[in-house]
Parts: C-alpha cells; structure tokens; sequence
C-alpha cells in the first residue's frame, strides 16, 4: 500500500556512490577505494538501473534524493552528470547531496555537478537543497557560487569543539578550520546551516560536550544534530576496543550528557523534533522527515535499500557482483539478496517506530485510519508500563517518547514491538 499526500504520492531517491579514500575511525558504511575504471565501470551501472526504475515509475513525483554512501565526490563530474540525467523523470522537492566531502572536489567540478542537479530535475518552488561541507577543505568561493546556483541548505561535520577529541575520532579539521568555514558560509548568504555534534566519543566529558555545545551555539546555526557515537564491527573503534574503553563515557554518563544537551539547546533556542536532531523554528531537515514519516523510497547501488507499494528489497553489497549486471526476472534492475513483500504487522511496527523517534510521536488514531487497526490494542499495553515509569506519555491517544525514554529508545522500541533482531531496523 502506498499513501498520497494532496494530489500527489510522495518517493525518494537514494544514489549510493561507495568510495572513499580513508575512514574516520567510528564508520561503518559500505565503502570501497577506488580507481577509474571501477568508477566507470560502476556508474554505467547505476544509470542502468535508473534508467530500469525511470520507465517503471517515472511518473511518480520525488521530493527527496540523496546522493551517498562513500565519497561521491570522488567521481569525476561527468560520471555523475550521466547518473543525474538517466533519472530526469523525477522530480523533487529536496535535493541532498552528501555521503563524504562534496566540497573537497575543485570548485569547477563541484559547479558542474550542482549544474547537472539542477538541469536534470525539476525542483519545486521552496524546494530545499542541501549540501555537505567539509570544514577542512571548502573556500568561500565555492560556497559562493553554491548559493548562487541555488543550493540553500550547508550541513557541516563538527562532531566536537575540543581538538583531542577531533584527533580521537580521526577527524582531518581542526576547531579553527570549522570556524573559518562556518563564517565564509555565512558570508556566502547561506542562511540554513546544520552542524553535527557527537557525545559518548573517547576522552569526552559532560563538561567538555557541554562546552562544545556553548560553542556551537554560540555561532547560531539553524539546525544542530547530535549523534551517539556507535561503535560498530568493521571500525578501527571496534578493532581497538581494548585500548579505547578506558576513555569511553559509561552509560550512565552518557546519559547525562544526553539529557543534559537537550536542556542545554533548549535554552538557545533550538526545539529538539527527533532523537538527534534539534532546529529552529521553520528549519526542520526535510530529507530527514521523509524517512521518519514513513514516505517512500527507491535506492541505487551496490548495498542500496528500497521501499515501495509494500515490498522492500536492495542491491547486493557485493560490489563485483553488482557491476557484472546481475538482473532479476522481468528487471534489468540489479535487485538481490533481499526481496520480499513486507507483511502487514510489520509494516505498522516499522511505522510505530519510526514515528516514535520523532517528538511528535504515534498518533492513535492516524495509526488506526492508516491500517484500520487499533493502536491500543495491538501495542497500548506494552506501552503502560513505559508511561508508568516515566519514559513515555499518552496525551489526547498521542504516544511520544520522554527525553529519557529517547536515550533508551532502542530498548523501549525492541520490548513494544517484539523485534528480535532491532538491528535490521535501525534508521540511523
């Protein structure tokens, strides 16, 4: 089943590029290094497939891409220009481009790249259109020209204002390169700008994260996310484990400091509408709110997740396997691996969760319009006892997480739904 908003069905596009020269110690996304001929080889590829999903649903409007994974800024300009074109059908109303450091390209290329944006898809009138930026590596000059052509959203990597943490984390900027990069974006008239922060990171301290979030706010950003840092199998921080616990916050702390934070930007100002992210008023991430309101999305490349009229399905993470072509019946598409009609019960427990991640939590009886099923049989008695003990309310049949309850959202969400691998179900 898929829903209409006014006149029109709303669809997101992922494209993920997977390459990247280096990892910061704490990542975890599918990435690859790179050479010319695997960067050829692999966006032909990709503009297949495209292609393939355009004639089957190039009808449907698309208010979010985002452009991923990796580096995409690795590929040549050109590269991405054919891949932005095979999916001229679309047309969105938020454009993201991100995954690495879009910005450490030449300004020449990374011009010729929001040009292919622009000439490729139709945007809606307030359309947003986002970019990353790497604090290290941006110059005025390339912001400039940015906001001429249009793009009006700069999310910028920050993580932290001391700089033993940025060294902790393998982060290549310093607290004066972000500076200096913030105040040339504000220069450059961009007037949305998100940074991200993190907690929980070795050697970190409440006093240190608080004095990171004075810093932060202090500049006046619109939009501030601030992540938890994970430390996942496949990472440098998960290899090292041993050698790093020692300066790792303990759960405790890190709750503290959670808690603290959201107290802390409340009182400059920014409204917390997610588990990690906080805006003022009027600059809530669209990109972001189409994945947590449950919207529809197709996605490109090697590892790429897709959900559309109820079936979810992906591309293999096997990036051989996925540049020879493997093909489906009836699909020039590269589907594998994953491919199955999501069944009712799950769709309205992945909807709950979701939705629970937002501030504004699950509407009981949106939840029952939507499925025809009642929210409070099916899930109010699990909820009971998480509103008893404080980590969550029930206003007017409106369910929403605590600030406590968020911290430990994870565990609330895995005993209300049943999961029993909540892994697969992890949104970010």
């Amino acid at each position: 089943m898929s829903f209409t908003y006014g006149d029109k069905k709303r669809l997101g596009i992922y494209i993920h590029i997977p390459f990247c020269i280096s990892k910061c110690a704490y990542c975890d996304f599918l990435s690859f290094p790179t050479d010319q001929e695997t960067q050829n080889l692999y966006t032909r590829r990709l503009r297949e497939d495209i292609d393939a999903m355009g004639k089957k649903y190039g009808d449907i409007p698309v208010d979010t891409i985002f452009i991923g994974g990796g580096t995409p800024s690795l590929l040549p300009p050109s590269a991405v220009e054919r891949i932005l074109a095979a999916a001229s059908a679309y047309e969105p109303d938020s454009v993201f481009i991100g995954g690495g450091t879009p910005t450490s390209i030449p300004p020449a290329d990374l011009y010729r790249l929001v040009t292919a944006v622009k000439r490729n898809f139709h945007l809606t009138k307030h359309a947003e259109f986002s970019i990353e930026a790497n604090p290290a590596t941006v110059s005025y000059a390339t912001l400039v020209k940015l906001h001429r052509m249009g793009v009006n959203r700069i999310s910028m990597g920050l993580q932290s204002a001391n700089d033993n943490e940025l060294k902790a984390l393998s982060r290549r900027h310093t607290r004066r390169d972000f500076v200096r990069s913030y105040r040339m974006a504000r220069d450059a008239k961009f007037d949305n700008i998100n940074v991200d922060l993190m907690f929980g990171i070795p050697y970190q301290t409440p006093q240190s994260l608080a004095k990171s979030i004075n810093f932060t706010a202090s500049l006046r950003p619109d939009h501030i996310s601030l992540y938890d840092l994970k430390i996942e199998p496949g990472t440098a921080f998960y290899r090292n484990y041993d050698s790093i616990s020692p300066y790792l916050p303990g759960d405790d702390v890190e709750a503290d400091m959670y808690l603290g934070s959201i107290n802390q930007l409340r009182q400059y100002g920014y409204l917390q509408y997610e588990i990690s992210n906080f805006a003022r008023p009027g600059h809530m991430c669209v990109h972001n709110l189409k994945y947590w309101n449950c919207d529809e999305y197709l996605g490109f490349g090697v590892s790429a997740h897709s959900y559309f009229n109820g079936t979810r399905f992906s591309f293999t993470p096997d990036i051989e396997r996925y540049m020879q072509g493997v093909t489906v019946k009836d699909s020039k598409v590269r589907i594998t691996d994953e491919c199955e009609q999501v069944e009712e019960r799950e769709r309205m427990g992945e909807y709950v969760m979701l939705r629970l991640r937002l501030v504004a939590g699950v509407d009981s009886r949106e939840f029952n319009y939507r499925f025809g099923r009642s929210f409070e049989q099916l899930y109010g008695g699990k909820c009971e006892k998480f509103i008893k003990n404080g980590y969550m309310t029930m206003r007017g049949g409106v369910y929403s997480l605590t600030p406590a309850g968020m911290f430990i959202s994870n565990y609330i969400l895995s005993d209300i739904l049943e999961f029993e691998d909540f892994g697969k179900y992890n949104f970010g």
